[in-house]
């Protein structure tokens, strides 16, 4: 059974970093293709973004663009979100997402985006921004 782990969230005011981990049990980690999702009350879980199981590809929504990267050390089995520049609209539960299928698609940049291609999911972090 494969288990992920998120963590780091926390309270941080607006303007503020944080940096979100996510730890993946078992052995194929390097295989997987791994994104952070979003859910805050009353809206519904949103995409924030993306990389692919080689590392070498990342895709980010347009609302974290150039504030968020995504990064892993398959050494770890750990994916991260650095967070930077963050707004009150930032705050939500942040939670990490494994696609066992990826290496298997044949493309080392294929991105996996639509969450209901993910298998697994973590429990979440719960990230908070004041103003």
């Amino acid at each position: 059974q494969v288990q992920l782990v998120e963590s780091g969230g926390g309270l941080v005011q607006a303007a503020g970093s944080l940096r979100l981990s996510c730890v993946v049990s078992g052995r194929t980690f390097s295989r997987y293709g791994m994104g952070w999702f979003r859910s805050a009350p009353g809206k519904e879980r949103e995409f924030v973004a993306a990389i692919s199981w080689s590392g070498g590809s990342t895709y980010y929504a347009a609302s974290v663009k150039g504030r968020f990267t995504i990064s892993r050390d398959n050494a770890k089995n750990t994916v991260y979100l650095q967070m930077n520049s963050l707004k009150p609209e930032d705050t939500a539960v942040y939670y990490c997402a494994a696609d066992q299928d990826a290496y298997y698609s044949g493309s080392a940049s294929l991105i996996t985006f639509r969450s209901y291609e993910y298998d697994y999911w973590g429990q979440g972090t719960q990230v908070t921004v004041s103003s």
